[in-house]
């Protein structure tokens, strides 16, 4: 292994290993106090969560259900030791958390001396502050999710599930994961202020960024309410709504930041905040104020009058309720909350209102960041020098397209002439302008005619621009796309431009792709979640055998676990749908390029004996071997005295194995007999089995529960299923001797 290394890399290594044991024995003395305080913060955890976290935990889990509801929730460990194990896991991370800061403490006085403590001009006590404030939002969001967010959104899932025939009865690491990574997402998202500010203030990321696409970011928000919160309007909107007001007020701050760098302003909030002493007094009275009124004059009974209408669970409580405290005691401390809240805010504004916003520093303090497009012709001329530098031509063309959009030449003239100065193009785009110019007013001097803000000076104009973008693409774009068609026609026998051309011939009509698999997406769900589930899980269950007494017991082990099912389960129907529809638009480039033969009216005969054949399959299954299946099980595991508890994934999946398996078993010896009669020859399945084999091995391996039996099991019936195809290809074509294809139409491998 040494030898592989040159001596500069093994010397670079040798005095590495040389730093980290004299670094080591430097703090070898001090090491005992930070494995101590990492001691004490696992012990401290360890006995924390035995008294008093679980126990909590579990109140908030219970504390909005109903009381029949509440009766059937229950948190189980699956293993003897999964508790402590999971208590001890938990210790040792919040140990090692608690040990970092002794030891770089400790360790502060050698990494000064090898460069590694950081040399900040910020002064300690603004640090403090970025920290505490930090600290403060992160307890803020977590304390969001804990008290408000958990206790609607378990009240939710656990009567979703009971409804559905299913006891929300979670695992204790499942549940303990899911209430931890939540939390740690609310705690991370109410870092928002400072991220946005942080990196508008850095230049990492300009605020005119996340100005400009808020919209962007709103979307993102109730996408991903959508995918990790219960499929509930209030919840969704509970979990949105805060994260958009923070975003609002991230750039609210981002703003004052920026505005006062670019100013080269001074922040003083405790001036800004005397100067607009009545704006702050106000806001303090107003956000009182409003507490008062709310639990005064009705607010709560109208707002638990509409969460009552929306068949919500979740109630406004009275001041103090649960927390030990008398109402008015507890009306105080929330209105003073709130009040402060208020004069956060105000004082915002204030320090806002007080920067110098008008003066040339701040107009040109960081010329790179002004934004172009916002300019007129006259301020594009007028701009530095440094707010061109940065650009690439295409952002120069792409700012001109714009001006030339909003009817506005003369300013995408200034901009192509702006850019050209900058980058020293001058010559050459003067050039091609007087070009351009000669050639659009040859016949009859329309160039000279239009003038600049003419007909005729806007087609100079867009010619040049053409020029530019044609000359662009033409240097490096054209010599790419000339080199990968050549090289995949060489080496790799031209199917990657096959793949091209078939995919390129559905990207028109991606959009009817993705309205019917959203369609279908969207139309399973709202079944399943409507009542669909229940439906399927109580049939089913009244078609075991009758000495069963009972019914069969189908637990969630993770709070989200059936909406996930529900999820996947309307993802692969969706699938299904949108195949046949892609089969239509793919079909003449898949003729073209010879993977087919026949009209477009073979797409009819395929979608219809591939739906009859899973249909007929899904019957079967379900009439059948479902319920057979099932019952056989049950039956086996009550004789041996056994608790029939299933969880409910591992139940619904051997339910759709065996209806909907069913049919894609029988879909696949049609699939061949439908390729066969499209050109592709009996002895391609005869010969290629490994390769199917091998294919199948690696399908059952991704979408089955990682366990080697349940690969077997999924592997054996497809590759039966593809030995009842190859038979009855050998019957349908004579061992070979003929095809279902005409011979001019037959595939050659």
């Amino acid at each position: 292994m040494a030898s592989a290394l040159d001596e500069d890399t093994q010397q670079s290594l040798a005095e590495g290993r040389e730093s980290a044991k004299a670094f080591l024995r430097s703090i070898q003395k001090d090491l005992q106090k930070v494995f101590v305080v990492f001691l004490l913060g696992f012990l401290a955890t360890f006995w924390a969560l035995r008294v008093y976290v679980w126990e909590f935990l579990y109140t908030v889990t219970k504390s909005n259900m109903s009381p029949a509801v509440a009766a059937e929730a229950d948190v189980i460990a699956t293993t003897p030791f999964e508790v402590i194990l999971l208590q001890a896991k938990i210790g040792l991370i919040v140990g090692a958390i608690t040990a970092i800061p002794p030891l770089i403490y400790v360790s502060r006085d050698e990494l000064r001396a090898r460069g590694a403590w950081p040399q900040s001009p910020i002064p300690r006590w603004k640090l403090a502050g970025i920290a505490l404030l930090g600290g403060g939002l992160f307890t803020v969001g977590v304390g969001y999710g804990v008290y408000a967010f958990f206790p609607i959104m378990f009240s939710f899932l656990a009567g979703f599930g009971l409804e559905a025939g299913i006891q929300p009865t979670y695992s204790i690491v499942m549940w303990t994961e899911f209430i931890v990574f939540l939390s740690l997402s609310f705690g991370l998202a109410g870092q928002m202020p400072l991220l946005i500010t942080g990196l508008s203030y850095s230049g990492i990321v300009q605020y005119e960024t996340f100005r400009d696409k808020w919209r962007y970011a709103v979307v993102a928000i109730f996408v991903f309410g959508a995918v990790f919160s219960p499929p509930d309007p209030f919840t969704q909107l509970m979990w949105a709504f805060p994260l958009i007001a923070l975003y609002g007020f991230s750039l609210y701050l981002a703003k004052l930041v920026v505005t006062a760098q670019r100013s080269s302003d001074r922040i003083d909030v405790l001036g800004a905040a005397r100067n607009h002493w009545n704006v702050v007094g106000g806001a303090a009275v107003l956000g009182g104020g409003l507490v008062y009124a709310f639990y005064e004059y009705g607010g709560r009974t109208a707002f638990n009058d509409l969460l009552r209408l929306a068949n919500s669970d979740w109630r406004f409580l009275e001041p103090g309720a649960g927390l030990g405290v008398d109402p008015a005691t507890a009306a105080g401390i929330y209105a003073a909350v709130w009040a402060l809240a208020f004069v956060a805010v105000a004082t915002l504004w204030a320090v806002y209102a007080d920067l110098d916003t008008t003066s040339a520093g701040y107009q040109y303090g960081d010329p790179a960041a002004i934004d172009v497009g916002e300019l007129d012709a006259a301020g594009v001329r007028a701009a530095p020098a440094a707010a061109f530098a940065e650009m690439d031509e295409g952002e120069s063309l792409s700012l001109a397209q714009a001006a030339i959009d909003d009817d506005d030449p003369e300013k995408a003239q200034a901009i192509l002439d702006r850019f050209d100065e900058v980058n020293g193009d001058g010559e050459d785009g003067d050039e091609s302008d007087d070009a351009d110019a000669t050639g659009s007013g040859g016949d009859g001097g329309a160039g000279d005619a239009g003038g600049a803000g003419g007909q005729g000076g806007q087609g100079g104009l867009v010619g040049t621009m053409q020029d530019r973008t044609s000359r662009a693409s033409s240097t490096f774009l054209s010599e790419l796309t000339d080199g990968e068609e050549e090289e995949a026609e060489d080496d790799i026998g031209g199917y990657y431009t096959d793949l091209k051309f078939i995919f390129d011939s559905l990207r028109s009509r991606s959009f009817r792709l993705v309205a019917v698999f959203g369609s279908v997406m969207a139309a399973a769900f709202t079944w399943l979640y409507l009542g669909g589930l229940a439906t399927v899980r109580n049939d089913l269950e009244s078609r075991v055998p009758a000495e069963i007494e009972g019914g069969i017991n189908i637990i969630t082990l993770h709070p989200v676990e059936a909406l996930i099912f529900m999820v996947k389960f309307s993802i692969l129907l969706g699938i299904v749908a949108v195949f046949p529809v892609a089969l239509y638009y793919a079909w003449p480039a898949l003729r073209d390029r010879g993977f087919v033969a026949g009209r477009i009216w073979k797409v009819y005969l395929w979608a219809g004996a591939l739906l009859g054949g899973l249909l007929g399959g899904f019957a079967l299954g379900y009439a059948y071997i479902a319920p057979g299946l099932i019952g056989w099980l049950v039956t086996d595991a009550r004789l041996a005295d056994m608790v029939i508890t299933y969880q409910v994934s591992d139940f619904l999946w051997l339910v759709v194995y065996t209806t909907i398996g069913i049919g894609f078993l029988a879909d696949i010896p049609i699939l061949m007999i439908l390729l066969n009669n499209a050109g592709v020859p009996y002895r391609v399945f005869r010969e290629r089995w490994r390769e199917v084999t091998v294919g199948i091995m690696l399908f059952a391996a991704v979408f089955t529960p990682a366990d080697v039996i349940t690969m077997i099991l999924a592997t054996l019936p497809l590759m039966a299923a593809y030995g009842v195809g190859v038979g009855v290809l050998f019957l349908v074509t004579f061992g070979g001797r003929r095809n279902l294809s005409p011979p001019s139409r037959v595939i050659e491998p």
